[in-house]
C-alpha cells in the first residue's frame, strides 16, 4: 500500500488537509491536479508534490486518483483525465452515490472525511471521522487501509446514510456558521464587537460534547417566554429575513419541548404497578 501511487484531483480545502494527512501517513502522493494552475502551485509548494493544470499532463499510470472536487464537477472533470484501467478511483463526496463511477470502472469506493475545511485552519487529521464505501469487500479493504493510515475513526457507512449523515452535517455546521454571521451583522450595526459572543459559542459547542443537544437547550422558546419572544420579533421588523428564521426556529423549539413534556406527563400519569 506505502508505495502506490497517489494522484489528487482537486486543490481546494479538502484537498489541502488531505495532502499532508497522505503525507504524513508515508503514503505515495505523487502528482497534484487542479483545473486552475493557481491553486495546484499553492497546494504544491505547500506539500512539495509536483503539480500541473494540464488534463494531459495528469498522470495515467496512477494506482489510486483520489478526486477533492465539487459534486457537480466530479464526472467532468473524472471524464476529461487519462487513467489507466486498473486504478481505484475515489471520490471524498458527502452527498455522490458510491456508484457514480459503476459504468467506467470496476475499482471505485468512497473516502469521505466527516468535517467542515479551511485552508486557514490545522486539523488533527487523525481526530476526523473517515466514511468508506466499496462496491465489493476487495477494495472495500484497500480503502480501509487507506483510511487506516490517515484516522483513528473509520466507518463503513452506505451512500444512503451517509446522504443523510451529510445533511445532519450541513444542519449542524453550515447554518449554524450561517446565524454566526447573522448575529454578528446584528451587533455591526450597534457597534458591538462579534467577540462578546465567543465565550457563549464556545460553551455551547462543549456543552453538547458532554450532554445530547436536547438537554442542552436553553433561551426564551425553550421556557416559553412569550413577552421576550415577542420582543425579539419587533425588534427584528426591519430585515424580514432573520426575523422569519427567529420566528421558524422558535416554534420549532416549542414545538419539541411541548411533545416532550407532554411524554413525560403521561409516562408521570401512567399507573403505578406493585410485585408481592
Amino acid at each position: 500500500m506505502m508505495n502506490k501511487k497517489i494522484v489528487l484531483i482537486g486543490a481546494g480545502n479538502v484537498a489541502h488537509h488531505l495532502a499532508p494527512a497522505l503525507l504524513r501517513a508515508g503514503m505515495n502522493m505523487c502528482q497534484i491536479y487542479s483545473r486552475t494552475l493557481e491553486s495546484a502551485r499553492e497546494l504544491g509548494r505547500k506539500t512539495g508534490i509536483t503539480y500541473t493544470s494540464d488534463t494531459f499532463a495528469v498522470y495515467p499510470d496512477g494506482d489510486i486518483y483520489i478526486f477533492c472536487v465539487s459534486d457537480d464537477a466530479l464526472l467532468s472533470v473524472f471524464k476529461s483525465l487519462r487513467i489507466n484501467e486498473e486504478a481505484l478511483i475515489l471520490h471524498t463526496s458527502g452527498s455522490v452515490p458510491l456508484d457514480i463511477f459503476k459504468p467506467y470502472r470496476q475499482n471505485y469506493g468512497v473516502l469521505y472525511p466527516l468535517q467542515t475545511f479551511s485552508k486557514t485552519r490545522n486539523l488533527d487529521f487523525g481526530e476526523i471521522p473517515l466514511c468508506i464505501e466499496a462496491p465489493d469487500k476487495e477494495v472495500l479493504k484497500t480503502i480501509g487501509q487507506i483510511a487506516d493510515k490517515l484516522s483513528s475513526k473509520v466507518y463503513e457507512i452506505s451512500s444512503e446514510k451517509r446522504k443523510k449523515l451529510h445533511l445532519a452535517a450541513v444542519l449542524a455546521n453550515n447554518f449554524t456558521n450561517h446565524l454566526y454571521h447573522m448575529a454578528g451583522k446584528l451587533l455591526e450595526k450597534e457597534d458591538l464587537d462579534f467577540n462578546l459572543l465567543r465565550p457563549l459559542i464556545f460553551e455551547t459547542a462543549h456543552k453538547v460534547m458532554q450532554m445530547i443537544p436536547e438537554n442542552a437547550q436553553t433561551g426564551p422558546a425553550r421556557r416559553g417566554d412569550t413577552n421576550i419572544l415577542n420582543l425579539h420579533k419587533s425588534m427584528l421588523k426591519d430585515n424580514r429575513d432573520i426575523q422569519t428564521l427567529y420566528v421558524l426556529l422558535s416554534q420549532s423549539i416549542q414545538q419539541t419541548y411541548s411533545k416532550k413534556e407532554k411524554k413525560e406527563e403521561t409516562e408521570n400519569n401512567a399507573p403505578q404497578w406493585t410485585l408481592w
